[in-house]
């Protein structure tokens, strides 16, 4: 089957969720993704920050070789299994938290800590069950997180949407001080904003919400599933800040590209679930479980994390330097890590076209920003060289 008749046959049988890109990839290796027709395309996009360790990495085909090799994929959470309670103590540990609840995706994992906060909120009297977040965020599609998500356009035609939730200014503490009231009972926030427009949070603003959750009893809750699991330069973002939250939310590059998230609580927010109370038929899976060993394992090296902080600045470097070159066309160029935005005048659409074009992948971030989350083993040869395509890009649209 051609590639044509392969995005034909996409056309027709998959539902009209994306606006895909008329490309079907087959294969992958190291920081390329490789076409149907052989095509390579150097990726900066990552599967959207999943794809941490680029394309057929050594080590997590070994995990999860091992796992299918012993035959159990997955057996009911009625049971303990082997790969899931490795990866509960090791991911525990890298964080800094005290528990785990497994699930397969960002949402889910956002899902289970809203629930967990309305359920803390409901030992009070009378119940606090609302929920401030922030204006630009970005939690996930189902019910619960598309709520949470502070965009009007994730909202539009799927009213009624769940009630309690609030939305404060990012990095506006007195913004969020006056949405608290006697009925909340958490703030959720990302310590980067992602799909806002690679905003980092200000260390003010975290430790302001650290306090203001402390005073008034509410759970802080981080949502890092964009910018965790290495990408910040730290395993996770908040350990860049120094401020800790009651409840981490973490997916995407979890198990290496493998589908899986977690929610990982502390302190207060430790014994709030009881049996029934939540669940995931497959979270926890040991396949899964065996990518979060393996990328666990090398977010454990500090030599890997010290890697994608170079590589980070030197990628945000290179975008100012590129930016000055095209004033009409760039703004600002913010990140952390490597999750790093350049702000475009131009619909970021025309750029990530023309990137494409030249056989480099590229993603748009909010209304107006090219966004940059390359797996994490990126090397400066690779910068120079998305760079160097953006920058043909950028000339081919003045």
């Amino acid at each position: 089957m051609s590639m044509q008749s392969s995005i034909a046959v996409g056309r027709q049988y998959l539902l009209d969720t994306y606006a895909q890109v008329p490309v079907v990839f087959s294969g992958g290796q190291g920081m390329y993704l490789i076409d149907e027709e052989g095509k390579r395309y150097l990726d900066f996009v990552g599967g959207i920050a999943v794809n941490a360790l680029g394309y057929h990495d050594a080590g997590l085909s070994l995990a999860i070789t091992e796992v299918v090799d012993k035959g159990l994929l997955h057996c009911s959470n009625l049971y303990y299994n082997t790969q899931a309670v490795a990866a509960a103590k090791a991911l525990c540990t890298l964080a800094g938290m005290d528990r785990a609840f497994f699930c397969n995706s960002g949402a889910e994992a956002n899902e289970a800590a809203l629930k967990l906060a309305r359920k803390f909120g409901h030992r009070s009297s009378p119940a606090r069950t609302d929920i401030i977040s922030m204006v630009h965020s970005f939690h996930g599609r189902t019910y619960g997180a598309i709520t949470a998500t502070g965009q009007d356009k994730y909202h539009v035609n799927f009213d009624p949407l769940p009630q309690g939730f609030s939305y404060a200014q990012f990095n506006d503490l007195e913004s969020v001080k006056a949405l608290v009231s006697e009925k909340t009972c958490a703030i959720i926030v990302e310590p980067i904003q992602g799909e806002g427009g690679i905003i980092p949070a200000t260390s003010a603003f975290l430790q302001g919400l650290r306090e203001l959750c402390d005073q008034q009893d509410l759970l802080l809750i981080y949502d890092e599933v964009q910018c965790g699991m290495g990408r910040s330069g730290k395993p996770f973002a908040y350990q860049v800040y120094g401020v800790k939250p009651d409840i981490l939310t973490t997916a995407k590059a979890l198990a290496g590209g493998i589908p899986a998230g977690a929610m990982l609580t502390c302190d207060k927010a430790n014994d709030v679930f009881t049996p029934g109370d939540h669940a995931s038929t497959f979270g926890g899976n040991a396949l899964a479980m065996a990518g979060v060993n393996e990328m666990v394992r090398r977010l454990m090296d500090s030599e890997f994390t010290d890697h994608v902080q170079q590589m980070g600045s030197y990628l945000r470097e290179k975008l100012v330097q590129l930016a000055s070159h095209y004033p009409s066309l760039c703004g600002e160029v913010r990140g952390l890590g490597l999750i790093n935005g350049m702000v475009l005048t131009i619909p970021p659409r025309k750029v990530v076209d023309a990137c494409f074009e030249r056989g480099l992948l590229v993603a748009s971030a909010g209304y107006d920003v090219l966004r940059f989350v390359p797996p994490l083993v990126v090397q400066e040869k690779d910068i120079d060289k998305a760079l160097s395509i953006v920058e043909q890009a950028l000339a081919s649209l003045l």
